[in-house]
């Protein structure tokens, strides 16, 4: 196949991209001509000029619709990220048409949205009152979809354990972990280990998340069962209530942990965990220009994580 990049640039028109991720979302060449506006013989003819200007087909036809190829799989996804990053000028040129600087969007897991994140984004709002800040709290694993998608512009969180090339990763922080218990539990005054928790009932994450992997593998290491007592969810509402009415135990990165602490829902049990969620910090697609309003947020999430370093305290669960 002859491949050359500048006639692919040439030929490919902002028509071709919204046909194909049209078509993708779709499944069907009629239902996307019509999302489009346009009609079904003319979408086919667009269709066969993009395979054309690609050299190769890009969908296979079946009796209900089409579906993408590896190619028409790949260029798809390219197509999103540049209409993203097309909608992403035409609201920052509004914005400053309109007397604003700019917009970022920004995903931030669990434990970041009550530490890191609210600060910085407290700061860029009073130093740069007319930047909107959207942020977005989700699991980790969706926020890097999103983030690989341009629907935000940087996260907070984790990458995966092997290093993945698309992103760029600068480190915040660590993310240590502890367990907690309603304020007057009988564990709350005294320290204690793992083996004396086996039997309590535990309030964990769901499967095939990091702290509930690292969970079962803190026992595992000690020689132990894993804890068979357990209610699975990531919903830090259900997480406290739970707590605060019953008996259970849960296990959070202490940074959440301290902030309902702080508000008097739940208490730190004395136990010492060997486990931790290992580094976190601000995550963004490599190659990609950052706009200037992301770039002083991800400054200012820097900034603050080093304040909240300084200004860290001992933990002492027996008095929290």
């Amino acid at each position: 196949m002859n491949w050359n990049p500048w006639f692919l640039r040439a030929r490919l028109k902002t028509r071709h991209l919204l046909l194909l991720s049209a078509i993708g979302e779709e499944g069907n060449i009629c239902n996307a001509a019509e999302t489009l506006s346009m009609s079904q013989p003319a979408a086919s003819r667009l269709l066969r000029e993009l395979e054309q200007t690609i050299g190769t087909e890009l969908f296979e036809r079946q009796a209900r619709g089409v579906k993408a190829n590896r190619y028409g799989q790949a260029l798809m996804r390219h197509a999103r990220n540049a209409l993203s990053s097309l909608a992403e000028a035409a609201v920052e040129i509004d914005s400053l048409k309109a007397g604003r600087t700019g917009q970022v969007r920004i995903g931030c897991i669990g434990a970041a949205a009550v530490g890191i994140v609210p600060r910085a984004v407290t700061r860029v709002a009073r130093d740069y009152p007319l930047v909107r800040v959207q942020v977005n709290v989700d699991t980790n694993e969706r926020l890097l979809t999103l983030l690989s998608e341009g629907r935000i512009d940087l996260m907070v969180g984790r990458l995966p354990a092997e290093q993945d090339s698309r992103f760029t990763f600068d480190w915040l922080a660590e993310e240590p972990v502890c367990v907690v218990a309603r304020r007057d539990h009988r564990l709350r005054t005294r320290s204690s280990g793992l083996a004396e928790v086996v039997d309590d009932t535990w309030v964990v994450p769901p499967a095939g998340t990091l702290l509930r992997q690292k969970f079962v593998l803190m026992f595992r290491e000690r020689g132990l069962a894993c804890p068979g007592r357990l209610v699975e969810t990531d919903s830090p509402m259900i997480v406290t209530r739970l707590l605060q009415e019953t008996d259970f135990l849960a296990v959070l990165p202490r940074v959440l942990a301290r902030y309902y602490t702080e508000c008097g829902l739940i208490g730190e049990v004395p136990l010492e965990l060997p486990c931790s969620l290992g580094p976190f910090g601000v995550i963004a697609r490599k190659g990609w220009l950052l706009s200037p309003a992301a770039l002083l947020m991800h400054e200012a999430l820097e900034d603050e994580a080093q304040r909240a370093a300084r200004e860290q305290p001992a933990s002492n669960p027996l008095t929290s």
